[in-house]
């Protein structure tokens, strides 16, 4: 092979010879020369004067484990037809870019395997030079990200660090990719995405959302014809979070120790569902039912709730919730009679699921892989760097990489 082959076909640098080489504590160094014919980089003439040249030093793919740099000087020019002055393009590299072209692409091959930190460390450069990397090529691929396709979206916010810091996310429930994040939570944060969709000339059909007052209506402003499901997670959460305080209120109003010992052992036991439950958990939960009514009948109105989102049509399911709205209201327990309120008030949305029965748990589901993004990376100083890497967690198949 010869060695213009070798720095074509190993290195993909076309247009230089290879004048010599040499290896020296552990790194291989190869000098070039350009054979180009110069043009103008403005205006392609070939009417150029050379003014001298510039030596530069850029790091490629390894051979093994060896570090390879590629020497060369770089021609400046100046075109005689437009007055330029200029250096000539390298093509292999970027400019004021420390490697090269082939070197950027093994390192994004690597970080799909390995996080940002490994990959700095296998190859001997520093985290930020693996990160400008990543978050250039991120930058190439989401700078726009098109919306004219959605149809079914899920709307919440995530926790990203101490201090109450949020992201608000749109997810695109046909493709499970996010397609808008901005920092904060409320409607506000929706705003350039608003401003986004509008020009996208997008048709939604349906969002996911939780009960939150601020969100339905910001959607019922900006897409008026679309359908708003209230997620059935966040229901079932809502009404645990009502069954954990009625079984504090009990436990602290509990008459003997007794009591306030088999009540305070149940609060998770509460919050499954009760197939979930081994044996001995069931029985557990079973005594503290049978101490105290209230808690029991708030238990089995959960697990009764959950049976709404398995009716055999639209109309079965908007009777079954009259249903338990009304026994709710007539219970006579506080705690069930304000969250009756709750449902009777966003009675269409959670009807809304037999319509477009979506949800925002592949929303929850992201969640998870971006806790799991943020250890690998041991934290990200870099919001908008985090933000990019969201777009592109979609396409994390295998493993999460940093």
């Amino acid at each position: 092979m010869s060695t213009t082959s070798l720095l074509y076909h190993g290195f993909g640098i076309a247009g230089y010879h290879l004048v010599s080489s040499e290896f020296e504590n552990g790194v291989i160094k190869f000098r070039i020369e350009d054979k180009r014919i110069f043009r103008c980089t403005r205006c392609l003439s070939r009417d150029v004067i050379k003014r001298g040249t510039i030596t530069r030093c850029l790091r490629t793919t390894p051979i093994g484990r060896k570090p390879i740099f590629i020497e060369l000087p770089i021609q400046r020019i100046e075109c005689c037809t437009c007055g330029t002055v200029r250096q000539v393009d390298v093509g292999f590299a970027d400019e004021r870019r420390s490697y090269t072209k082939a070197f950027e692409r093994y390192v994004l091959d690597l970080s799909r395997l390995s996080t940002i930190y490994d990959v700095a460390r296998h190859l001997g450069v520093s985290w930020d030079t693996v990160k400008d990397i990543q978050m250039r090529n991120l930058e190439r691929r989401y700078r726009r990200i098109n919306l004219k396709d959605l149809k079914l979206i899920a709307i919440d916010e995530i926790s990203i660090g101490k201090g109450h810091q949020y992201l608000t996310i749109v997810l695109d429930l046909n493709t499970g990719a996010i397609v808008f994040t901005n920092e904060g939570k409320g409607a506000e944060a929706l705003d350039p995405f608003w401003k986004k969709l509008k020009h996208s000339t997008a048709k939604i059909d349906a969002v996911a959302m939780d009960m939150s007052p601020a969100y339905a209506f910001a959607v019922k402003k900006n897409l008026p014809d679309a359908v708003i499901v209230f997620d059935h997670f966040h229901i079932i959460k809502m009404f645990n979070e009502k069954l954990a305080e009625l079984r504090r209120d009990i436990q602290n109003d509990a008459q003997t120790m007794k009591q306030k010992k088999v009540i305070k052992g149940t609060r998770w036991l509460l919050m499954k569902a009760s197939e979930n439950l081994s044996h001995e958990h069931k029985a557990k939960l079973d005594e503290a039912l049978h101490l105290n009514k209230p808690l029991a009948v708030a238990y089995y109105m959960k697990e009764d709730l959950r049976q709404f989102w398995s009716q055999r049509d639209k109309q079965a399911a908007s009777e079954f919730l009259d249903d338990w709205i009304a026994r709710a209201r007539s219970s006579g327990i506080r705690k069930l009679m304000d969250f009756s309120k709750t449902l009777a008030t966003h009675r269409f949305g959670i009807l809304a699921w037999y319509d477009f029965p979506i949800s925002t748990g592949p929303l929850e589901g992201t969640n998870n892989k971006i806790r799991t993004l943020q250890k690998m990376a041991y934290g990200y100083r870099d919001k908008e760097f985090l933000k990019l890497k969201l777009y592109a967690l979609h396409e994390a198949k295998f493993k999460m990489v940093g």
